[in-house]
């Protein structure tokens, strides 16, 4: 699998689908069409474009309902449950944080948060989606065993660094990408401690992309 962080909370995963999680694009450009997309919750900078490309798009249920109405083909599901699309196994997670359509107007409901564990080729993804830590991360790893956590640092709307680092170990996947940072002053965040007291205590490698930037995720 080859996974690119577009930006903020935005990941494309290319294998025998494309797969595009929280679809706000800051830098307003994206090089690959997706086949489908994954949304965590319905806040501006993760639902991002999901309404304007118009692809099978997996969400929780309120979310999905909405999405329909819009002329997107929603997937429903809800936190806790599997499902598989076009051979990609979607779960949905819990998430500690909140969720809500600001452009339909204040408390306009946009279901719970959630984060996903994608499997697709062989490989497991899990996003966090925005959240604080909590220690039922510990199941996600005895259910799902990850391969790949992405996981949010930026402080102020999530977890920090200092959470993320227990989060890391809770899930105890190989590989760790951080994101939800350094998008708008309020998460501005210096990563160089997260990554090397992560690598220097655990067996697990963290990888800090820029946006745009790619890595490749063999199954083990």
């Amino acid at each position: 699998m080859r996974l690119t962080w577009v930006g903020h909370a935005c990941f494309l995963l290319e294998g025998s689908k494309r797969i595009l999680i929280d679809p706000f694009i800051p830098e307003g450009t994206l090089s690959k069409e997706p086949d489908m997309v994954a949304v965590t919750h319905a806040h501006g900078d993760h639902l991002g474009i999901a309404l304007q490309l118009k692809k099978k798009t997996v969400a929780i249920a309120e979310l999905a309902h909405y999405l329909a109405t819009k002329g997107v083909p929603a997937e429903p599901m809800n936190i806790g449950g599997s499902i598989t699309v076009d051979g990609v196994r979607f779960t949905m997670t819990p998430a500690l944080h909140s969720s809500g359509l600001d452009s339909e107007g204040a408390g306009f409901y946009g279901g719970a948060p959630a984060g996903f564990v994608i499997t697709m080729d062989g490989v497991s993804v899990y996003h966090a989606g925005d959240t604080a830590l909590f220690s039922d991360m510990q199941i996600i790893r005895d259910l799902y065993r990850p391969d790949v956590a992405l996981l949010p640092v930026g402080g102020c709307y999530t977890m920090g660094p200092e959470e993320a680092m227990i989060a890391a170990r809770y899930i105890g996947a190989r590989l760790v990408i951080p994101m939800h940072y350094n998008t708008f002053p309020a998460i501005q965040q210096n990563l160089d401690e997260f990554k090397k007291t992560i690598e220097r205590t655990t067996p697990i490698r963290v990888a800090l992309l820029s946006p745009g930037e790619s890595i490749e995720v063999n199954p083990e």
